[in-house]
């Protein structure tokens, strides 16, 4: 197994830069998750670790050793794609065992190994079968087996899940989550899909433009998101207008809100992420924003409310679902935020000033 080291790595494609400084440290073992919007660098990184990609400036290592001009097929990488790359006109069986066969492994070895990696693949019964002949899901774990039987140090996954339908997602998240762990083989899994990421990941990096913009576990990026790009990017949010003043958010209208953390800032315009389960919906009552329900949706454990403030602002807010009836659109309500989950920027979006020392290091 490896770690990645990734320092200073730049990428060019003639005199457009798509990755213009970017350094990562991915540990033994992890299953670290690069995360971000179409266009935002987060394959062309995966290709660059892979070989598939030249690297224009920085370094890569796995481990002690530097690998920026080393030829892919000497990494020991398993690489699984969007699209699976599997062998059409070979068996289950033949598409799993190629790789070992490539290396020239003694037949009984290939045999066993590949057996094995059927079984644990849970794919065995089809050993004969053409991959025509299966769904989606299992033409993945195909793929998957055929990356891992190999013993890479390295397990590299370009949206491996992208082609399936919802269901089968959910399946293969559990199947890669649950492989990976047992193999403890280090992997780097790209995706555009927020709750794939948050549902797998060890880390996640949030890419945008070829930048990192934060590194963290799930729930703390959910949390607290280091900036505005963040935590729009990561679930959904509301953002709203206010301004600090004597350590206290001023909302429009004259809502306030007593902070516990003491802000760096004083007397300044802010922008405030409030996720929808962190609205409470008040029907009476003297403090809040005011505002009235545009539209609802009951989705069984939880309520979807869309409200429009007084200022003319749209918030979506969730709520856990009761047996009493659901607020009809043209009612007014009185909103109030939990001051503890609220995470405050700075005009620009691109500070959050309630994190910590401990989180910004």
């Amino acid at each position: 197994m490896s770690k990645i080291l990734i320092r200073h790595a730049v990428k060019k494609y003639g005199d457009h830069t798509v990755i213009p400084d970017l350094s990562l440290e991915i540990k033994d073992g992890e299953l670290f998750t690069l995360l971000g919007p179409s266009g935002c660098g987060k394959t062309t990184l995966l290709r660059m670790i892979a070989g598939f990609n030249s690297i224009e400036g920085g370094d890569i290592y796995f481990n002690d050793m530097r690998i920026n001009d080393l030829d892919p097929s000497k990494r020991n990488i398993g690489m699984v794609f969007q699209n699976y790359a599997i062998f059409p006109h070979m068996t289950v069986y033949d598409n799993v065992a190629f790789g070992l066969k490539n290396r020239k492994l003694e037949p009984e070895r290939v045999q066993a190994l590949t057996k094995h990696y059927l079984e644990l693949m849970q794919i065995s019964e089809y050993a004969a079968r053409m991959p025509n002949q299966l769904s989606g899901g299992q033409q993945q774990r195909i793929a998957l087996a055929r990356a891992l039987v190999i013993s890479p140090d390295v397990l590299l996954m370009d949206e491996p899940l992208s082609n399936l339908d919802a269901k089968l997602r959910l399946e293969m998240r559990s199947v890669i989550r649950r492989i990976q762990k047992e193999l403890g083989i280090t992997t780097v899994y790209v995706t555009h899909d927020q709750e794939e990421a948050m549902a797998i990941s060890d880390t996640i990096a949030v890419m945008k433009e070829g930048v990192i913009q934060q590194v963290g576990t799930a729930k703390e990026i959910y949390q607290r998101p280091k900036n505005l790009f963040v935590a729009s990017f990561i679930g959904r949010t509301n953002i709203l207008p206010a301004r600090v003043e004597q350590n206290a958010l001023l909302f429009p209208g004259g809502y306030r809100v007593e902070l516990e953390q003491r802000l760096p800032v004083e007397n300044q315009k802010v922008q405030c992420s409030v996720r929808p389960e962190e609205f409470v919906i008040c029907q009476h009552g003297e403090e809040g924003i005011f505002g009235v329900v545009r539209e609802y949706a009951y989705l069984g454990p939880n309520t979807h409310y869309t409200v429009e403030t007084m200022d003319g602002i749209t918030v979506e807010i969730i709520e856990e679902s009761s047996l009493e009836d659901e607020l009809q659109p043209g009612q007014k309500v009185l909103l109030q935020v939990k001051k503890g989950k609220i995470n405050i920027f700075d005009q620009t979006g691109c500070r959050n000033l309630v994190r910590s020392e401990a989180h910004e290091s």
